[in-house]
């Protein structure tokens, strides 16, 4: 009988993903199937749950869903609008926080929501970390806050479709 080598396993073995890495790596573990039609409803399924709850707390009177020939998707509501202030803690806006971090949301306590479905703090950005293209536009107080994404990432698209040629932001 020959002496096999141990395979040897420590901490430097283990891997620890960060922001939307993980929702990138594994995507069926946010939003169950990779294979079919499925896991794009499950996406489209829980941004419409986010106007959804809009309209169960009485902030909202009106949801539509726009499917383009492009096979993008839009929705939109008249509901609050995810905050555009600065979040102390993270110093990014409400809007980035919510859409390019895990667990980042206003359904966790307090009073914001009182019924909500999806994946809280999960669902918006495992879209977004997903999403060849993420547009959004928040309108509060009369102004008018948008923002581009692409795979997660914040940036600007220089024009119109998933294709269009698109620059992140420059280093601070």
């Amino acid at each position: 009988m020959t002496a096999t080598a141990e395979i040897l396993y420590g901490a430097d073995d283990l891997t620890h993903l960060e922001g939307l890495e993980a929702v990138r790596k594994r995507p069926g573990m946010y939003i169950g199937s990779t294979d079919s039609s499925r896991g794009i409803n499950h996406l489209l399924t829980e941004v419409v749950d986010n106007s959804t709850d809009e309209g169960v707390g009485g902030h909202a009177s009106k949801v539509v869903v726009t499917l383009h020939a492009d096979g993008s998707i839009q929705v939109d509501d008249d509901g609050r609008g995810i905050p555009t202030g600065v979040h102390a803690k993270s110093g990014l806006s409400g809007v980035e926080l919510v859409l390019t971090r895990l667990h980042a949301g206003g359904k966790f306590g307090g009073s914001a929501y009182k019924a909500s479905g999806g994946l809280h703090g999960v669902g918006a950005s495992a879209v977004n970390a997903l999403s060849h293209r993420f547009d959004v536009t928040v309108r509060q107080d009369a102004k008018v806050h948008q923002m581009s994404f692409k795979h997660g990432a914040p940036g600007v698209f220089d024009g119109p479709g998933k294709d269009a040629k698109f620059t992140p932001p420059s280093p601070a």
